[in-house]
């Protein structure tokens, strides 16, 4: 009796580093295309880490609402250090409904070169205009030290290739006289490119 409860417990032992090894592993983020005028993007959405921001981006995808719209603001702090703007521009036909505000200092995700982040007035009031950071700008994150609003911007992705068609469209120059409803002078592009579809990859892709 001893020597068949020692076997089944070794036997029970030994199979588990088997199991542990066919434990499923998570799937993998997707990734987007955004062929534009200027070349393809392709951006990681960090649905793990921002599944709200995440959510939110891929409904605009998924229905085809970014298609045909353009990157339409240029904010150049220093070389190759600022960001990019594109989205619906409040287009009723094309907004979905606010979503709740995610912070970087609950996500981790920070406003690194290359992040994708959401414009916001008050929390919770993002949409769908997404901007590109150009350099690192930790000033677009959760702050809890200041007062006031003090929760930052959502980033929810990063770009995974395409950085050089991102600079394209930094680089490309500016009117120092347009402006969208009033606002943005000196920010809006003398030729706006067009951001054609934006399509989820196949994990292969």
């Amino acid at each position: 009796m001893i020597r068949r409860l020692i076997f089944a417990l070794f036997a029970w032992s030994a199979a588990l580093p088997a199991a542990a090894q066919t434990a499923p592993t998570p799937a993998p983020n997707p990734r987007v295309a955004l062929e534009t005028s200027a070349g393809r993007i392709v951006v990681e959405v960090y649905l793990d880490k921002a599944p709200i921001t995440a959510k939110n981006f891929l409904r605009y995808v998924d229905q085809k609402r970014l298609d045909g719209i353009v990157f339409y603001r240029t904010v150049k702090v220093a070389d190759h250090f600022g960001f990019v703007q594109f989205g619906v521009q409040n287009a009723p036909t094309k907004m979905l409904p606010p979503i709740k505000h995610e912070p970087t200092s609950e996500t981790g995700v920070k406003h690194l070169d290359g992040t994708l982040s959401v414009p916001r007035l008050a929390p919770g009031t993002a949409r769908g205009e997404f901007t590109i950071m150009l350099g690192d700008q930790p000033s677009f994150d959760a702050d809890p030290s200041k007062p006031g609003d003090n929760l930052g911007y959502a980033a929810f992705a990063r770009v995974a290739e395409g950085m050089e068609v991102l600079l394209k469209i930094f680089d490309a120059p500016t009117s120092p006289t347009k402006t969208l409803q009033g606002s943005f002078k000196g920010e809006v592009p003398e030729a706006p490119v067009k951001i054609v579809t934006a399509r989820r990859l196949a994990p292969s892709d």
